[in-house]
């Protein structure tokens, strides 16, 4: 009897030093997933954990305004700040422009200036981007 015991103590014992890597593979994996979550994706894959996170009421939300509540107000990134700025010192200043000087790709910026627009900070006139008088 003490023979069959030995032996399952250390067929015991194999198993979990060859489980050790998947289980530490397993909880690295999971801290990634907890940290990439609400950060926002480059548009080829869609996030995975905004559709776990929406509940059946919110499902017909989405309207296109930002009254949800999740995340910054548009605007006060400092991206948008930045570029914000750049059109009030070079009036009909364009998009590439923009991009080249902030260092950063064309995309987002057709994203942050129409919302600068909306928000009554700049206008586009033709390619360019100019302030508004209260900018």
């Amino acid at each position: 009897m003490a023979d069959f015991l030995d032996d399952k103590k250390r067929e015991i014992a194999e198993r979990l030093k060859e489980l050790r890597p998947l289980v530490e593979e397993y909880q690295r994996l999971e801290a990634a997933q907890r940290a990439l979550e609400g950060v926002p994706g480059d548009g080829r894959a869609p996030r995975v954990a905004t559709s776990r996170r929406r509940s059946p009421a919110r499902a017909g939300a989405g309207t296109g305004s930002r009254s949800s509540g999740r995340g910054r107000p548009r605007g006060s990134g400092t991206r948008s700040k930045q570029a914000l700025s750049l059109v009030q010192e070079n009036p009909g200043i364009t998009i590439s422009e923009l991009a080249e000087r902030m260092g950063i790709k064309q995309n987002y910026l057709y994203r942050v200036l129409p919302g600068l627009e909306q928000d009554g900070l700049v206008r586009k006139e033709g390619r360019g981007w100019h302030p508004l008088a209260a900018a």
